[in-house]
Parts: structure tokens; sequence; C-alpha cells
């Protein structure tokens, strides 16, 4: 799939021996979905739609849910990206199809999870036409 940003950047492709590294550092398979999108892009940051996002690179993902404590405060959400502001996107982990919520930061709790999509590409549909 081309993923696309109505404004923003992509970074380049993830490394390959960083995707390796991915699911050993993450404790757990991430959704093919998000992985084709790291061999396209190694996060990034700009508009979908009217929602801003930016997505974490391969290397960030382990610090930045650690630094957030999302084990403490949300577990079983394992966060990719964040809105700039106070929420985040995850996938939640404790459902077996891995869907995507968005979820606050201040008060991070998992019954504040929003479920937005099934998959990478139903995230940025979703977001795409999320204010219209």
């Amino acid at each position: 799939m081309k993923y696309h940003l109505t404004e923003g950047e992509f970074n380049d492709p993830a490394e390959s021996e960083i995707l390796n590294d991915l699911s050993t550092h993450s404790g757990m398979a991430l959704p093919k979905s998000y992985i084709d999108f790291l061999k396209q892009h190694n996060g990034g940051e700009g508009f979908i739609g009217e929602n801003y996002i930016v997505f974490w690179s391969a290397e960030e993902l382990a610090d930045f849910n650690r630094e957030y404590e999302v084990e403490v405060y949300a577990p079983g959400i394992f966060l990719f990206a964040s809105s700039g502001g106070g929420e985040g996107y995850g996938f939640d982990t404790d459902d077996a199809a891995m869907p995507i919520v968005r979820i606050p930061f201040i008060g991070m709790d998992r019954r504040y999870a929003e479920t937005l999509a099934y998959d990478l590409p139903d995230l940025f549909a979703r977001l795409a036409n999320e204010d219209e």
C-alpha cells in the first residue's frame, strides 16, 4: 500500500536489521501492515486529513513506550505514534486482531482507549475522513 500524508514528510525506509530486531525488542510480533509501513517509511510526521500524526521510528518505539510507562498505565497497549499533543496511537495487543487505538497521554488508562482502526491502511482512511 502507498501511504499518503496530506501535508508533511515520511522518513526513509527502516533498515532490515532494525526490523529484524523489532519483535525481539517489543516482545511481540507486530502487525504485518505496520511492518510493511516501516519497510517503506521509518516514521515521519504530518497531516492525514485534519489530523496531525507523528509516526515514531522503529528505533524509538521501545524508548517511547518505556518513557510513557504504557505497561504501568495501559497494559496491553503498544504505542507507535502520537498526535504531536496529548494522544497516542497504539496496538491493543490483548486482542488477537491487534486493532489500533487512540489513548490520552494524561490520565492514560486502558478504559480510555478508543478503537479507531483494524490496521494501518484503515487508520489512514479513518483519519482522512474523521473531520469531514
